[in-house]
């Protein structure tokens, strides 16, 4: 009986294989072609155009190098890499080293994980122009926060948030971590509970599990989740516009690419800017990937079972 089944079960799979091939060739790597073709259409082909515009600047006697030149050499225009920097690295660091104790805490089911869980994903449902929005009416001198310290005898005078570094910050802190709590999320429900139960009955403390075992388990989440928030980050545009100084401390790369492209009408040179942007995020998603690689090398997850 069970030779029968086996043989029946192998029939059928031949017979699943035989009806996606035709004339020797395999019909299942269509399914693959409708993506690439979203992939060469908003991805590839866009890229490239703007790679080789940036190597044709306007003017008659301009080089293929001018914009570059120019990019490098114009204080307001090479400064944007450092402000954009200061602004996305020190909240990527915090929405990843916050969005760990969050994932720890959330990892196994409990009454309230679902409802906690989704209050902590919100923000990403709102968008980052609709975040900037209510945090301009809450930031205000006038706003709830600064009246109810006010009220309360806290500060004497209102806290300066909007139209600097603080209030982009915070917007990109209240739309990147729950992003980066997602991603954590998956990583840290990966990891086989056993594994720390085991090291307890060995006379491991907590810290010690999570040094030992969750913490190299958890590497290539964490540069994985790092990169991605990272590169979120760093296209800042909308709140360093509405909270920012757009033409000061907040005035990030992606500003300057606008200006390019909408106040100059330089096309050209907006798209060197924005290859010079996407170089930089390169870097550093390289690096960190690098880094990953030298650091640790092992599996990715724990799995369970």
């Amino acid at each position: 009986m069970t030779s029968v089944v086996s043989s029946t079960s192998t029939a059928s799979r031949a017979a699943k294989a035989e009806s996606s091939a035709v004339a020797g060739r395999d019909l299942r790597l269509l399914m693959v072609v409708p993506g690439v073709v979203v992939i060469a259409g908003l991805f590839i082909y866009p890229f490239i155009y703007g790679f080789i515009s940036s190597f044709n600047p306007q003017g008659e006697n301009a080089g293929w190098l001018a914009n570059y030149q120019r990019f490098f050499s114009e204080p307001r225009l090479y400064d944007t890499v450092r402000k954009t920097l200061w602004l996305a690295m020190p909240v990527t660091l915090l929405n990843v080293g916050l969005a760990v104790p969050f994932a720890f805490m959330l990892r196994t089911p409990s009454r309230g994980q679902r409802l906690l869980s989704t209050l902590l994903v919100i923000p990403m449902t709102l968008g980052t122009v609709l975040v900037a929005e209510g945090l301009m009416l809450y930031l205000a001198p006038n706003g709830w926060l600064n009246r109810t310290l006010l009220e309360f005898g806290i500060l004497g005078s209102p806290l300066r948030l909007l139209n600097n570094y603080w209030g982009v910050a915070l917007s990109l802190l209240i739309t990147g971590f729950p992003f980066a709590f997602m991603m954590m999320l998956s990583y840290t429900t990966g990891i086989d509970p056993t594994l720390a139960r085991a090291a307890a009955t060995l006379g491991a403390t907590p810290l010690a599990q999570f040094r030992r075992i969750y913490l190299p388990l958890l590497v290539p989440g964490l540069t994985i989740t790092f990169c991605l928030t990272f590169v979120q980050a760093f296209a800042v545009f909308p709140s360093a516009v509405l909270l920012g100084a757009p033409a000061g401390a907040t005035r990030v790369i992606s500003i300057a690419a606008y200006e390019m492209a909408y106040e100059e009408y330089n096309w050209s040179m907006a798209s060197t800017v924005a290859m010079v942007m996407g170089a930089t995020q390169l870097i550093i998603v390289g690096f960190v990937l690098v880094l990953r690689q030298l650091s640790y090398r092992g599996p990715v997850v724990g799995g369970k079972g």
